[in-house]
C-alpha cells in the first residue's frame, strides 16, 4: 500500500517544495518507489526536478479535471525511483473550474486510486492557500507534513491550518494523521533559531520531527540548476538533512 503524504502550509517561502523535491529524491535513492505531484501553480516543483513548465501538456490540472489518467501525467526524472506529475501554470484555474462540480473535493483522490499501490510514497507539494487545491491534496491524503519556518512569525497561521486539517478530517477524510512538523531554515547561530525550535517542541513534543533542515548554500542553489540536493550537492548540510528526515519517515512507517 502507498502512502499519501501532502507537504502543506499556507504561508508561502517555509519550504514547502524545497521538502517536496528534497524528500522525494531522498526516499527514491533509499530505494523507495516515489511519485511527487506538484498541486502549486507557481509549478516550482516541476521546475525543480529539470522539467520544462511551458512544455507540460499533461499534468496536476488535467488530472483534476479527469481529462486525463494519472498514468497518462507521469514523467520519470533523472533521479532514481523518483517520477512525477508536473504542474503548469494553467492550474491557477482550476478552482474556479472545480467550484460547481459535484465532490468537487474528491478529484486527486478518486484520480489516484488506480495508482495508489504502484508506489511506496506519493507526495503532494501544496499550494501556499488553504483553496480547493489544497482541500484537494488533503483529502487525498494519508497524513501531512507541516514545514515551519525557524523565524519570527513561524507559528502564525498555524492554528489556522490545524483547524482546516480538522475539519477536513471531519468532513472529507476521517484518516488524515499529521506526520509531522518540519522545522526549516534553521540557523544555530541565530537566537531567534533557537527559541522557536524550543517553542515549537513544548507545544507540539511528539509531532515535531527530530530532523531540522538548516540553511544552507547548496539548498537554494539546487533547484536554479533543475536538480534536487541529492543530484547536485549529496555530500552538503541539506542532503544530509533531508537523507536523515527520509530515514525517520520511513522508521515511522515500517
Amino acid at each position: 500500500m502507498g502512502k499519501i503524504i501532502a507537504i502543506a502550509n499556507q504561508k508561502g517561502g517555509v519550504g514547502k517544495t524545497t521538502t517536496s523535491v528534497n524528500l522525494a529524491a531522498s526516499l527514491g535513492v533509499l530505494e523507495k518507489k516515489v511519485l511527487l505531484i506538484d498541486a502549486d501553480p507557481q509549478a516550482n516543483s516541476t521546475s525543480g526536478l529539470g522539467l520544462d513548465v511551458e512544455a507540460v501538456e499533461i499534468g496536476t490540472y488535467q488530472l483534476l479535471e479527469h481529462a486525463n489518467t494519472a498514468k497518462e501525467a507521469i514523467v520519470n526524472t533523472e533521479t532514481p525511483n523518483l517520477s512525477i506529475i508536473p504542474a503548469h501554470i494553467d492550474l491557477v484555474a482550476i478552482e474556479i473550474e472545480l467550484v460547481d462540480k459535484d465532490n468537487r473535493e474528491y478529484m486527486l483522490k478518486k484520480a489516484l486510486d488506480s495508482i495508489k499501490n504502484d508506489y511506496d510514497y506519493i507526495l503532494i507539494d501544496c499550494a501556499p492557500s488553504l483553496g480547493l487545491l489544497t482541500l484537494n491534496a488533503l483529502t487525498a491524503a494519508d497524513s501531512v507534513i507541516i514545514p515551519i519556518q525557524c523565524e519570527y512569525f513561524a507559528l502564525e497561521g498555524l492554528g489556522k491550518l490545524l483547524n482546516t486539517i480538522k475539519s477536513v478530517q471531519k468532513v472529507h477524510n476521517a484518516d488524515l494523521d499529521i506526520e509531522g512538523l518540519l522545522l526549516t531554515m534553521y540557523d544555530s547561530r541565530l537566537r531567534l533559531s533557537n527559541q522557536v525550535v524550543e517553542e515549537v517542541q513544548k507545544h507540539f513534543n511528539d509531532m515535531v520531527f527530530e530532523t531540522i533542515i538548516q540553511r544552507n548554500v547548496k539548498l537554494s542553489e539546487a533547484p536554479s540548476y533543475g536538480e534536487s540536493i541529492i543530484n547536485y550537492d549529496a555530500s552538503s548540510k541539506g542532503a544530509t538533512n533531508y537523507l536523515s528526515l527520509a530515514k525517520e519517515i520511513i522508521n515511522k512507517n515500517s
